[in-house]
């Protein structure tokens, strides 16, 4: 498929009847502000607000413990919220909130209205746009090829350094949106030469109903879908989404309990079980692990890391170790030394991971993928651009090595 402008992007969004876009980092969406105006007015007519899955109703009226539990014995003694029923438990995530009536989670799109669970954020996302796949970064992907992405609001972690924060730390009535149904998206998608759609810049596990919704349209249709993810998410949902999407990636914060908790108030272990459910799943998985210098980047932890994967995902993972920019909480920090990224990569080649990456250091030789049996440069990159391609049918033209990844 041909390359689409973004001149021609935004005249075609415009025929299709979705609205003009702003300009940006992203292309945050223009127009009307969510109609939900908070948590306690909830407007079940909006197209946005639809009924939740993976959650349970409560039939008895849970006790302070149980919402707060033993790790925070002394929010108990303060305690306000209502326990006067209609409670609920999300199952989506690992966090699994426990919600009174009128309440949100932490994720802050999701509500319990008398006593049913609702996302906010069906066909409403707040930022769009074509990108490269390689901007992901999927490098073992339809290399060259354009993916149509978006996100709604709202995240179910909350990470020091989170480069989109604008959008993924806010509830869905404090950002610029519009609506685009399911059926919408793929059709974009289509009209502008897309291969894939990309559900991204946030947290689209947040977003759960709507990403599965237009998953399953866009496979109807011959369009992939690719899930970029911190992996946050309780393994029954991840196995029905890893039924309808083709590929995912997963931003993994650290190897360490510490970081996830300190860093992104978050755990480490649903993220590593994550993981597996997605390589036994069949479906393609690369994995980003952003080197935060003084945080995550000590070489014990990254063995870690390697080792771990070899162990339980096998070698033939892509794995891409990225340069981190001071962002939002974390500018304080500097970035990550190139020299940190390579030891990083130079500890995953002689943990045995077959397809090992720089990322985030534009004409390094680490953005190349070479064949893990005659060591010939296969795909040359240049920044988001696919430069050189060598992979013939999924296979290396040089020794006929076959490659992960989807190739057509």
């Amino acid at each position: 498929m041909h390359k689409v402008t973004r001149r021609q992007f935004l005249r075609r969004l415009a025929i299709l009847g979705l609205g003009s876009l702003g300009t940006g980092s992203l292309l945050s969406t223009a127009g009307c502000r969510n109609p939900i105006a908070s948590a306690s007015s909830l407007n079940l007519s909006s197209p946005y607000v639809r009924e939740a899955m993976h959650y349970v109703s409560l039939q008895d009226t849970p006790s302070c413990e149980s919402c707060h539990g033993e790790v925070e014995p002394s929010r108990v003694l303060y305690c306000h919220v209502s326990h006067a029923g209609n409670h609920v438990r999300c199952k989506l995530c690992p966090r699994q909130c426990l919600l009174a009536d009128g309440q949100r989670g932490q994720c802050r799109v999701r509500e319990n209205y008398h006593g049913k669970l609702y996302t906010l954020v069906y066909g409403n996302p707040c930022a769009m746009q074509i990108d490269p796949i390689e901007k992901k970064p999927f490098y073992h992907l339809l290399p060259g090829s354009s993916s149509f992405s978006l996100a709604a609001a709202g995240c179910n972690l909350r990470c020091l350094y989170c480069q989109n924060w604008t959008i993924s730390q806010f509830p869905p009535e404090e950002v610029e949106s519009t609506m685009l149904m399911p059926e919408q998206v793929v059709e974009a998608a289509y009209q502008n030469s897309c291969t894939s759609i990309a559900f991204t810049y946030s947290e689209p596990t947040v977003f759960y109903e709507y990403m599965l919704a237009t998953a399953r349209l866009a496979r109807s249709r011959g369009i992939k879908s690719v899930v970029i993810s911190a992996g946050y998410i309780n393994p029954g949902p991840l196995r029905t989404l890893c039924a309808v999407v083709d590929a995912i990636k997963v931003d993994f914060k650290g190897f360490s309990e510490t970081f996830y908790e300190r860093v992104c108030q978050g755990t480490l272990g649903p993220v590593l079980e994550a993981m597996k459910i997605i390589r036994e799943s069949g479906i393609h998985l690369e994995i980003v692990n952003l080197v935060v210098p003084t945080l995550n980047d000590k070489a014990e932890e990254l063995r870690g890391l390697c080792q771990w994967i070899i162990d339980h995902l096998g070698p033939d993972v892509p794995v891409h170790f990225t340069r981190f920019h001071p962002m939002y909480k974390l500018q304080h920090l500097p970035m990550t030394p190139v020299e940190t990224l390579e030891a990083a990569y130079a500890i995953a080649k002689k943990a045995g991971i077959h397809y090992t990456y720089v990322g985030n250091v534009p004409g390094h030789e680490g953005n190349n993928t070479y064949c893990p049996r005659c060591g010939q440069l296969l795909i040359q990159r240049m920044g988001f651009s696919v430069v050189g391609n060598h992979v013939r049918q999924g296979n290396c033209e040089f020794c006929g090595y076959p490659i992960v990844g989807i190739w057509r």
